[in-house]
């Protein structure tokens, strides 16, 4: 399976931004999609996961981003509101098993789309 994100660009701080994540391959809502991102500390971080009808968010984006997918259409997306300059990151979808904010335990992912947020 093949992650391709898309949807990142400039922006100013407190405008909206959304990501898309299209997979190749059939994905089944048992299957963990996650996005990561990863700024300038180099260290990929973990931002919000869907996994049936299971989400989980950093606490860092709770309440101005939201996940969903499209298991049908084989996409996820993530919506980002209120955007902050601390947001500027290339972010990264993944596909594994389980849900889980740490980058190593997923093997699938995309190139990563960069989201850059000015103040």
């Amino acid at each position: 399976v093949r992650l391709v994100e898309s949807g990142g660009g400039l922006v100013q701080a407190g405008d909206s931004l959304r990501l898309s994540c299209a997979a190749s391959a059939g994905t089944h809502s048992s299957q963990a999609m996650v996005w990561f991102r990863r700024g300038s500390g180099g260290e990929r971080e973990f931002v919000a996961a869907i996994r049936g009808s299971t989400v989980n968010y950093s606490d860092s984006v709770k309440g101005r981003f939201t996940v969903s997918r499209d298991n049908a259409k084989n996409t996820m997306t993530l919506q980002m509101n209120t955007l902050k300059p601390e947001d500027t990151a290339v972010y990264y979808c993944a596909l594994g098993s389980l849900p889980s904010s740490q980058a190593r335990l997923y093997n699938t992912w995309g190139q990563g789309t960069r989201v850059t947020v000015s103040s």
